[in-house]
Protein backbone atom coordinates (compact mmCIF):
# COMPACT_ATOMS: atom_id res chain seq x y z
CA UNK A 1 0.00 0.00 0.00
CA UNK A 2 2.64 2.34 0.82
CA UNK A 3 3.96 2.03 -2.75
CA UNK A 4 0.57 1.95 -4.06
CA UNK A 5 -0.42 5.38 -3.07
CA UNK A 6 2.22 7.60 -4.79
CA UNK A 7 1.65 5.63 -8.03
CA UNK A 8 -2.11 6.17 -7.88
CA UNK A 9 -1.68 9.65 -6.64
CA UNK A 10 0.31 10.29 -9.95
CA UNK A 11 -1.96 8.53 -12.13
CA UNK A 12 -4.84 10.98 -10.82
CA UNK A 13 -2.55 14.09 -11.37
CA UNK A 14 -1.85 12.83 -14.78
CA UNK A 15 -5.43 12.22 -15.22
CA UNK A 16 -6.35 15.11 -13.71
CA UNK A 17 -4.22 17.10 -16.22
CA UNK A 18 -5.03 15.04 -19.17
CA UNK A 19 -8.68 16.40 -18.59
CA UNK A 20 -7.97 19.82 -17.75
CA UNK A 21 -6.02 19.97 -21.08
CA UNK A 22 -8.84 17.81 -23.04
CA UNK A 23 -11.42 20.68 -21.64
CA UNK A 24 -9.23 23.89 -22.70
CA UNK A 25 -8.72 22.59 -25.91
CA UNK A 26 -12.31 21.04 -26.51
CA UNK A 27 -14.99 23.17 -29.03
CA UNK A 28 -17.38 22.32 -26.60
CA UNK A 29 -19.09 25.22 -23.60
CA UNK A 30 -20.36 22.75 -21.96
CA UNK A 31 -17.01 20.68 -21.56
CA UNK A 32 -15.55 23.53 -20.10
CA UNK A 33 -17.88 24.97 -18.23
CA UNK A 34 -18.09 21.28 -16.66
CA UNK A 35 -14.41 21.09 -15.91
CA UNK A 36 -13.96 24.63 -14.71
CA UNK A 37 -16.53 24.37 -12.27
CA UNK A 38 -15.03 21.21 -10.78
CA UNK A 39 -11.93 22.90 -10.80
CA UNK A 40 -13.07 26.10 -8.83
CA UNK A 41 -15.04 23.80 -6.83
CA UNK A 42 -11.52 22.01 -5.64
CA UNK A 43 -9.73 24.95 -4.87
CA UNK A 44 -7.53 24.85 -8.45
CA UNK A 45 -8.44 28.67 -8.86
CA UNK A 46 -6.10 29.04 -12.00
CA UNK A 47 -6.91 26.40 -14.04
CA UNK A 48 -10.49 27.36 -13.62
CA UNK A 49 -9.81 30.97 -14.26
CA UNK A 50 -8.61 30.17 -17.36
CA UNK A 51 -12.04 27.98 -18.59
CA UNK A 52 -13.97 30.46 -17.44
CA UNK A 53 -12.10 33.62 -19.15
CA UNK A 54 -12.49 31.20 -22.34
CA UNK A 55 -16.29 30.86 -21.84
CA UNK A 56 -17.80 33.82 -20.12
CA UNK A 57 -18.39 35.75 -23.14
CA UNK A 58 -20.34 32.94 -24.25
CA UNK A 59 -22.90 32.53 -21.09
CA UNK A 60 -23.61 36.49 -21.07
CA UNK A 61 -27.51 36.33 -21.02
CA UNK A 62 -28.06 33.50 -20.28
CA UNK A 63 -29.39 31.71 -17.11
CA UNK A 64 -25.77 30.28 -16.27
CA UNK A 65 -24.36 33.84 -17.00
CA UNK A 66 -24.82 34.70 -13.34
CA UNK A 67 -22.82 32.30 -11.95
CA UNK A 68 -20.12 31.52 -14.40
CA UNK A 69 -19.28 35.50 -14.25
CA UNK A 70 -19.35 35.42 -10.36
CA UNK A 71 -16.95 32.43 -10.24
CA UNK A 72 -14.82 33.85 -12.78
CA UNK A 73 -14.44 37.14 -10.74
CA UNK A 74 -13.64 34.97 -7.92
CA UNK A 75 -11.19 33.13 -9.37
CA UNK A 76 -9.59 35.92 -9.93
CA UNK A 77 -9.71 36.92 -6.26
CA UNK A 78 -8.74 33.85 -5.03
CA UNK A 79 -5.52 34.03 -6.99
CA UNK A 80 -4.25 37.63 -6.25
CA UNK A 81 -4.84 39.09 -9.21
CA UNK A 82 -6.82 42.06 -7.71
CA UNK A 83 -7.46 44.85 -10.26
CA UNK A 84 -8.96 42.15 -12.94
CA UNK A 85 -11.47 40.66 -9.73
CA UNK A 86 -12.36 44.39 -8.68
CA UNK A 87 -13.28 44.75 -12.41
CA UNK A 88 -15.23 41.76 -12.45
CA UNK A 89 -17.06 42.03 -9.58
CA UNK A 90 -17.83 45.26 -10.42
CA UNK A 91 -19.16 44.19 -14.12
CA UNK A 92 -21.43 41.27 -11.78
CA UNK A 93 -22.67 44.25 -9.59
CA UNK A 94 -24.07 46.16 -13.05
CA UNK A 95 -25.24 43.27 -14.56
CA UNK A 96 -26.90 41.31 -11.87
CA UNK A 97 -28.12 43.52 -9.34
CA UNK A 98 -31.10 41.48 -7.99
CA UNK A 99 -28.56 38.75 -7.63
CA UNK A 100 -28.50 36.50 -4.32
CA UNK A 101 -24.66 36.87 -4.30
CA UNK A 102 -25.08 41.18 -5.00
CA UNK A 103 -23.90 41.59 -1.29
CA UNK A 104 -20.68 39.04 -1.09
CA UNK A 105 -19.75 40.66 -5.06
CA UNK A 106 -20.02 44.07 -3.83
CA UNK A 107 -17.74 43.25 -0.68
CA UNK A 108 -15.14 41.00 -2.45
CA UNK A 109 -14.98 43.67 -4.86
CA UNK A 110 -14.59 46.45 -2.75
CA UNK A 111 -11.98 44.13 -1.03
CA UNK A 112 -10.31 43.94 -3.98
CA UNK A 113 -9.24 47.00 -4.21
CA UNK A 114 -7.91 47.22 -0.31
CA UNK A 115 -5.58 44.93 -1.50
CA UNK A 116 -4.08 46.72 -3.90
CA UNK A 117 -3.78 49.78 -1.78
CA UNK A 118 -0.10 50.45 -0.96
CA UNK A 119 1.77 52.12 1.53
CA UNK A 120 0.76 54.96 2.78
CA UNK A 121 4.24 56.87 1.16
CA UNK A 122 2.89 55.84 -1.97
CA UNK A 123 0.18 57.11 -4.49
CA UNK A 124 -2.83 56.48 -2.93
CA UNK A 125 -5.52 56.34 -5.81
CA UNK A 126 -6.27 52.63 -5.12
CA UNK A 127 -6.64 53.62 -1.43
CA UNK A 128 -9.57 56.06 -2.76
CA UNK A 129 -11.26 54.05 -5.08
CA UNK A 130 -11.06 50.94 -1.97
CA UNK A 131 -12.68 53.70 0.54
CA UNK A 132 -15.26 54.53 -2.13
CA UNK A 133 -15.81 51.10 -2.69
CA UNK A 134 -16.17 50.09 1.07
CA UNK A 135 -18.24 53.37 2.14
CA UNK A 136 -21.06 52.38 -1.03
CA UNK A 137 -21.19 49.04 0.83
CA UNK A 138 -21.23 50.14 4.41
CA UNK A 139 -24.29 52.07 3.26
CA UNK A 140 -25.96 49.99 1.14
CA UNK A 141 -25.48 46.51 3.37
CA UNK A 142 -26.08 47.70 7.22
CA UNK A 143 -27.21 44.49 7.93
CA UNK A 144 -24.19 42.31 5.99
CA UNK A 145 -22.83 39.84 7.53
CA UNK A 146 -19.34 41.41 5.91
CA UNK A 147 -20.04 44.70 8.01
CA UNK A 148 -17.36 44.57 10.43
CA UNK A 149 -14.86 43.62 8.36
CA UNK A 150 -15.68 46.34 5.51
CA UNK A 151 -15.96 48.83 8.92
CA UNK A 152 -12.14 47.47 9.51
CA UNK A 153 -10.81 47.81 6.91
CA UNK A 154 -12.29 51.20 6.01
CA UNK A 155 -10.88 52.27 9.26
CA UNK A 156 -7.42 51.23 8.18
CA UNK A 157 -7.31 52.86 5.08
CA UNK A 158 -8.51 55.84 6.88
CA UNK A 159 -5.97 55.69 9.01
CA UNK A 160 -3.20 55.15 6.09
CA UNK A 161 -4.31 58.14 4.31
CA UNK A 162 -4.24 59.99 7.32
CA UNK A 163 -0.26 59.02 8.29
CA UNK A 164 0.52 60.17 4.22
CA UNK A 165 -0.90 63.54 5.22
CA UNK A 166 0.61 64.29 8.97
CA UNK A 167 4.01 62.88 7.27
CA UNK A 168 4.02 65.57 4.80
CA UNK A 169 3.25 68.27 7.18
CA UNK A 170 6.33 66.69 9.28
CA UNK A 171 8.26 67.12 6.13
CA UNK A 172 7.93 70.54 6.03
CA UNK A 173 8.82 70.79 9.79
CA UNK A 174 11.70 69.06 9.09
CA UNK A 175 12.72 71.34 6.60
CA UNK A 176 11.53 74.06 8.17
CA UNK A 177 14.82 73.47 10.66
CA UNK A 178 16.71 74.84 8.18
CA UNK A 179 14.23 77.22 5.89
CA UNK A 180 12.52 79.04 8.51
CA UNK A 181 9.67 80.10 5.54
CA UNK A 182 8.91 76.82 4.86
CA UNK A 183 7.56 76.14 8.78
CA UNK A 184 4.82 78.70 7.59
CA UNK A 185 3.72 75.79 4.89
CA UNK A 186 4.16 73.49 8.10
CA UNK A 187 2.26 74.90 9.96
CA UNK A 188 -1.07 75.25 7.54
CA UNK A 189 -0.38 71.60 6.88
CA UNK A 190 -0.85 71.01 10.81
CA UNK A 191 -3.35 73.77 11.02
CA UNK A 192 -5.78 71.60 7.67
CA UNK A 193 -4.76 68.21 9.39
CA UNK A 194 -5.93 69.05 12.75
CA UNK A 195 -9.61 70.37 11.10
CA UNK A 196 -10.27 67.70 8.35
CA UNK A 197 -9.31 64.88 10.57
CA UNK A 198 -10.64 65.15 13.87
CA UNK A 199 -10.60 61.52 15.34
CA UNK A 200 -7.52 60.65 13.99
CA UNK A 201 -4.91 59.19 15.70
CA UNK A 202 -2.06 61.32 14.40
CA UNK A 203 -3.77 64.24 16.23
CA UNK A 204 -2.37 64.82 19.49
CA UNK A 205 1.27 64.34 17.42
CA UNK A 206 -0.49 67.26 15.02
CA UNK A 207 -1.23 69.49 17.46
CA UNK A 208 2.26 69.22 19.01
CA UNK A 209 3.95 69.36 15.81
CA UNK A 210 2.17 73.00 15.45
CA UNK A 211 3.40 74.10 18.30
CA UNK A 212 6.63 73.48 17.47
CA UNK A 213 6.49 74.58 14.20
CA UNK A 214 5.19 77.62 15.64
CA UNK A 215 7.69 78.19 18.42
CA UNK A 216 10.55 78.36 15.45
CA UNK A 217 9.20 80.49 13.45
CA UNK A 218 8.50 82.52 15.94
CA UNK A 219 11.81 82.41 17.71
CA UNK A 220 13.77 83.01 14.23
CA UNK A 221 11.39 86.07 12.76
CA UNK A 222 12.35 88.98 12.00
CA UNK A 223 10.82 92.24 14.63
CA UNK A 224 7.98 93.50 12.80
CA UNK A 225 5.93 89.65 13.00
CA UNK A 226 8.03 88.38 16.38
CA UNK A 227 5.23 89.24 18.45
CA UNK A 228 2.36 88.00 16.37
CA UNK A 229 4.03 84.92 15.98
CA UNK A 230 4.84 84.50 19.92
CA UNK A 231 1.49 84.74 20.80
CA UNK A 232 0.47 81.97 18.14
CA UNK A 233 2.74 79.92 19.46
CA UNK A 234 1.43 80.26 22.79
CA UNK A 235 -2.04 79.77 21.24
CA UNK A 236 -0.53 76.40 19.79
CA UNK A 237 0.75 75.27 23.26
CA UNK A 238 -2.81 76.26 24.95
CA UNK A 239 -4.45 74.14 22.03
CA UNK A 240 -2.70 71.21 23.08
CA UNK A 241 -3.35 71.12 26.76
CA UNK A 242 -6.61 71.88 26.03
CA UNK A 243 -7.32 69.44 23.40
CA UNK A 244 -4.96 66.68 25.63
CA UNK A 245 -4.27 68.01 29.01
CA UNK A 246 -1.84 64.53 29.48
CA UNK A 247 -0.52 65.04 26.57
CA UNK A 248 2.58 62.57 25.98
CA UNK A 249 4.47 65.62 24.52
CA UNK A 250 4.21 67.45 28.10
CA UNK A 251 7.92 68.06 29.01
CA UNK A 252 9.20 69.06 25.39
CA UNK A 253 5.45 70.99 25.32
CA UNK A 254 6.64 72.80 28.23
CA UNK A 255 9.91 73.67 26.89
CA UNK A 256 9.08 75.35 24.35
CA UNK A 257 6.55 77.00 26.17
CA UNK A 258 9.55 78.41 28.33
CA UNK A 259 10.92 79.64 25.72
CA UNK A 260 8.23 81.08 23.90
CA UNK A 261 7.68 82.76 27.10
CA UNK A 262 11.30 84.17 27.60
CA UNK A 263 11.35 85.47 24.03
CA UNK A 264 8.08 87.41 24.84
CA UNK A 265 9.38 89.10 28.01
CA UNK A 266 12.92 89.89 26.10
CA UNK A 267 11.02 91.18 23.35
CA UNK A 268 8.79 93.35 25.68
CA UNK A 269 11.98 95.25 27.57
Amino acid sequence: MRLLLPILAVVFLFASCSEYQKALKSESVKEKYDMAEKLYNEGDYKRANRLFEQIAPQYAGKPQGERVMFFFADSYFQTGNYYLAGYQFERFVKSYPNSDKIQQASFLGAKSYYELSPRYSLDQTDTDKALSKLQAFINTYPDSEYFDEANKMARELTTKKERKQFEIAKQFDKLGEFDYPVLISAITALENFIAENPGSIYREDAFYYKLKSSTNLALNSTLSKKQERLENAVAAYNALKKSFPDTKYAKKADDLYAKVMREMQDFSK
